[in-house]
């Protein structure tokens, strides 16, 4: 199969997540029929990669492996307080979306990258590890916790980006989210990603300055494509 590393962006703007997500496995179903018919094919056609930007209201969302007992408040009173609720089929636990936070969700075909879903992980950790750099933050990982984090391995342990995906057929969907602006309160409450007594910060708190979901944009677009050694078309 040919392989086609350029990476169409998507800006979604500002987009529930139900919305969101529909779009998400619109592409991924488009990537996953293809490979199919390519099984039969001699000169196979190359897969689409595609990375969605969006920004969310605000909305839980919890994985497969989501424990309901990390949502500590009932259901009606999100609803009073105008928060969503979402069950879906990404990795990991519960986590919170919202204004203010950059999210992003990569539909790659790793055929045309890498066949190696912790390799995979790990470079979208870095790519915002090394964004969260260029803002005098020194990132890192939590062994055993995916994400990236400050201040690791200190009572100050505080978690600025949460990730959980999906693959099939080693296509991706789901993604990252990246506190930007994000209002920390709606953190107060679930159990972020189900782990028990550590903080969530946000950039602009931790540089104590409003910084903009489009400058973050641009800085985290670059390190995605150094890393996947990709192009870019679109947004």
């Amino acid at each position: 199969m040919g392989i086609n590393k350029t990476i169409k962006i998507i800006d979604l703007g500002f987009m529930s997540y139900s919305e969101s997500l529909e779009k998400q496995e619109t592409y991924f179903d488009e990537i996953i029929a293809l490979k199919r018919l390519n099984r039969n094919k001699a000169n196979p056609v190359p897969t689409h990669n595609y990375l969605l930007w969006v920004e969310h209201p605000p909305v839980f969302t919890i994985g497969k492996s989501g424990k309901m007992e990390h949502l500590l408040v009932g259901k009606e009173s999100l609803a009073e307080k105008g928060i969503e609720f979402f069950q879906t089929n990404r990795g990991g636990d519960i986590t919170f979306h919202g204004p203010g936070q950059l999210v992003a969700y990569p539909i790659f075909d790793l055929d045309n990258f890498f066949t190696d879903i912790h390799k995979y992980l790990r470079f979208l950790e870095e790519a915002v590890i090394l964004t969260l750099k260029e803002y005098g933050l020194h990132a890192t990982r939590s062994q055993g916790e995916t994400g990236v984090w400050l201040e690791v391995g200190t009572p100050f342990a505080r978690k600025i980006c949460a990730m959980g995906v999906r693959a099939s057929r080693w296509v991706t969907m789901h993604g990252l989210a990246l506190n930007v602006t994000t209002d920390l309160s709606y953190f107060d409450h679930i159990v972020p990603c189900g782990i028990q007594g550590k903080g969530v910060t946000s950039l602009s708190k931790e540089v104590g300055r409003e910084i903009s979901l489009e400058e973050v944009k641009e800085k985290l677009k670059i390190h995605l494509g150094n890393l996947f050694e990709a192009n870019w078309v679109g947004a």
